[in-house]
């Protein structure tokens, strides 16, 4: 789970497209894998630095209120 915008919320696969590790910070506007390095975008889930070569998988959410789930 991502909030790139205040008030903006985005959800994403936490398993990493290259070797299937589960990305494990969020920090500096990326989602990082512990593995190998990978980084993935916080808005859109896609590559920001590799060795991964495809996106994080999004997730619809549903937004209400305080509450967030998965759709």
């Amino acid at each position: 789970m991502t909030q790139p915008t205040a008030g903006e919320f985005k959800a994403f696969s936490a398993v990493c497209t290259h070797q299937g590790c589960t990305v494990a910070s969020v920090s500096n506007q990326t989602i990082n894998c512990p593995c190998h390095g990978s980084k993935f975008s916080i808005a859109d889930g896609s590559v920001t630095d590799g060795p991964a070569g495809s996106p994080l998988e999004e997730k619809q959410i549903e937004v209400d209120g305080e509450k967030i789930r998965l759709a």
